[in-house]
């Protein structure tokens, strides 16, 4: 395996250059295939230009654009001329995008067609795809690069937070905590005769580090601009895809579409890694009769700490289906209940070598570390006996109801059990006597129509009476946040404005 110094610099000098890294699939016409050279040779090009633009080592670079082959390059070639990458969530609200690249003190951008007019208009910017001088294809000055050793903690990249409890938050990482993340999850493992598929945006990690592994595995990368779940399906049939990487919304919304899926070939599928959000036993088993073939992977990571903290067990356990694993060999993790003591249930600390540096420019946010170094991540995790991990919830989502507190993910794996259910989501609403009591929005199943009272009945018979949601909601389909996860936060003004209506 070679060794990587510079997290721009993941692809293999010895492997074959000629073979296909990436099958982009942003174009309206014809997919594009670029080989390793291609993509490496790009790369260069960004870096020596950025560099003839005076830019200094140390400087941030945005990249405000969907999925697409010049996005990786542009991400590679930042870092290997020692500059800052700060992927942007383009679906922020123009204000918010202004907000992250003024914040991180971009002196750059890269951007696509569509999001031309979101870039602040005080800042060079490269568009790919633009005309002109702007145009990336002229901006780029190609010729031989030799990437930049980083020094000890120098910042790689800067991941925003979504913002859905606040202000976005710049996470700051090292090209050495991310080249751990890479070298460790390779492992010594021949992956070059994967296809990954990519459908989740670049701005988030569940994407971001996914495409690091592929690019230093020699693997090939299969690329969608944005997810929509039939082109999702396509994608995997035409493609022959081998591992799939989404959060639990996208496979949801994947396993909706029965009539494409009833005509599609996904036998290629081998391993599917969910992350970022929870999964219920009815998602996990809709999955596997999907992709009967395939390694379902219930997976967990932050931002702020990597994607490698759990695996298998050292004796040889499997791994129960809606954990998310036992911990890493690498990774020192503890659970904390309210008195601050270590217990079965309560928030998880961790402390690994892909911990951030710290959130930039934010001098007056608590520390998120303990005095010994553990981060504390905020989701709450239960530990069974035989030392395996499940996720509860988020600190940010729970919510208390007469006294008793109340963690949606509970109620929602609870309200999934009814055969009729195929979703559900779980929000509290206000409550005068309460203080907040919790709702429920939920998708049947193909061809069910289940009750309102049927399903209050159902929780109430399985699960304690103050979990019970007071009001139950049919709907076809949940709104997304920017992380393709569900944004809670508008089921929760959808709510108090239905009640209103009453």
């Amino acid at each position: 395996m070679p060794t990587f110094r510079n997290l721009g610099q993941l692809i293999d000098q010895d492997g074959d250059r000629s073979k296909v890294a990436l099958i982009d699939l942003s174009g309206e016409s014809n997919p594009r295939e670029l080989s390793f050279a291609a993509i490496d040779e790009m790369a260069n090009g960004v870096a020596r230009a950025l560099f003839a633009r005076g830019l200094s080592r140390g400087d941030r670079v945005a990249i405000l654009s969907a999925n697409c082959a010049e996005y990786l390059a542009t991400y590679f070639g930042i870092m290997r001329a020692g500059f800052v990458a700060v992927p942007v969530n383009f679906q922020f609200p123009r204000a918010t995008i202004e907000f992250v690249i003024r914040d991180a003190g971009a002196k750059f951008v890269f951007c696509d067609l569509d999001r031309r007019s979101d870039c602040p208009s005080d800042l060079p910017v490269v568009c790919f795809g633009g005309s002109g001088s702007e145009n990336f294809a002229r901006f780029l000055d190609n010729g031989a690069f030799t990437a930049l050793l980083p020094a000890a903690d120098e910042p790689a990249m800067f991941l925003y937070t979504s913002g859905s409890t606040g202000i976005p938050k710049g996470v700051v990482l090292s090209h050495q905590s991310h080249l751990w993340v890479v070298e460790t999850r390779l492992g010594g493992h021949e992956l070059s005769h994967h296809r990954y598929l990519i459908a989740a945006p670049l701005y988030h990690m569940n994407a971001l580090a996914l495409a690091k592994l592929a690019i230093a595995g020699h693997s090939t990368i299969v690329l969608l601009p944005s997810f929509t779940a039939r082109s999702y399906i396509d994608a995997i049939t035409r493609y022959r895809c081998t591992w799939l990487t989404a959060v639990p919304p996208m496979i949801a919304m994947m396993l909706r579409e029965t009539d494409l899926l009833a005509e599609s070939d996904l036998s290629s599928v081998q391993f599917v890694r969910m992350g970022s959000a929870p999964v219920s036993h009815s998602l996990m088993a809709a999955l596997k009769n999907a992709l009967p073939k395939a390694v379902v992977t219930n997976a967990y990571g932050t931002t702020e700490a990597g994607p490698v903290v759990f695996g298998a067990h050292p004796a040889g356990l499997p791994t129960p289906e809606l954990s998310v694993g036992y911990p890493h060999p690498k990774v020192a993790l503890r659970i904390v209940d309210d008195e601050n003591k270590q217990a079965d249930q309560g928030v998880l600390e961790m402390k690994c070598p892909a911990l951030m540096i710290g959130y930039h420019n934010r001098p007056n946010l608590p520390t998120p570390f303990t005095p010994d170094g553990f981060y504390v991540t905020g989701d709450v995790f239960r530990l069974d006996e035989d030392g395996f991990y499940y996720f509860v919830g988020r600190t940010d989502d729970m919510f208390n109801c007469g006294g008793e507190n109340v963690y949606p993910g509970d109620v929602e794996r609870m309200l999934e059990n009814h055969p009729a259910v195929s979703q559900a989501i779980v929000v509290p609403i206000d409550d005068e006597i309460k203080g907040q009591k919790p709702v429920a929005f939920i998708i049947p199943k193909v061809d069910q129509q289940p009750t309102e009272e049927a399903i209050k009945r159902f929780a109430l018979e399985n699960g304690p009476a103050y979990q019970h949601p007071r009001f139950v909601w049919f709907v076809e389909k949940l709104p997304l946040a920017s992380t393709n996860k569900i944004d809670r936060g508008a089921l929760r003004e959808l709510a108090q404005r239905r009640i209103g209506d009453l």
